[in-house]
């Protein structure tokens, strides 16, 4: 995307780093997991994702967004499977069948998957949840939508790894982690984890 514009190809790209960055991550995503919640999350996300590499198929960025999201409702299980296929289904939706998008639209997308999440969700700011680390991205992306988007998206990244890491200090009031109250404190919210691997995943591939 170094023109400022995303590829059908790119967006494989970035689907594909995002496999490989959950795999990687996948045994610290389970243990942080473990702390607070069924500690199957980076086992979930890897499935998934490995379940999303599988099957890209489609003639669009809508298409395979499309195709992303249904799977992950399909394969992941808990909250995940519906909240990152739900973020998928409206990035899809907000791209369109359109083999490129700009980096306006790019953002919109986001945003539109961020709200997905919302919706599905009901997270709100410092709720301790994925919310808290895509949310300053998307902010980022938007903001920086007519500059360098090489640059935004890694300021993107760094919002997002900023979200993750302030998700420790917070008390859970969102899903299984909630039932904790104080003992959530402490802890690295594992979906804000795997969240800001998205991003990082994007920066790496779209930029």
């Amino acid at each position: 995307m170094s023109d400022g514009r995303m590829t059908f190809d790119e967006l494989k790209s970035w689907l594909q780093e995002y496999a490989r960055l959950i795999a990687e991550n996948r045994a610290e995503l389970c243990e942080l997991d473990a702390a607070i919640g069924d500690g199957d999350h980076g086992t979930n996300m890897s499935r998934g994702m490995d379940a999303v590499i599988g099957s890209l198929s489609g003639e669009s960025i809508g298409d395979i967004a499309k195709q992303a999201g249904m799977t992950l409702v399909s394969t992941v299980g808990g909250a995940s499977g519906p909240l990152y296929g739900t973020f998928f289904l409206r990035f899809a939706a907000s791209a369109g069948a359109v083999s490129e998008i700009d980096a306006a639209q790019f953002a919109a997308a986001m945003r539109a998957g961020l709200d997905g999440i919302v919706a599905r969700g009901k997270a709100e700011p410092n709720d301790k949840t994925m919310f808290d680390a895509l949310a300053p991205a998307v902010q980022t992306l938007e903001m920086s939508a007519t500059g360098n988007f090489t640059e935004a998206l890694r300021a993107a990244a760094e919002a997002a790894d900023k979200g993750r890491d302030g998700t420790i200090e917070m008390l859970a009031r969102k899903g299984r982690a909630s039932y904790l109250g104080e003992r959530s404190v402490g802890h690295q919210d594992p979906g804000a984890t795997s969240a800001a691997l998205l991003l990082r995943a994007a920066a790496a591939t779209l930029g």
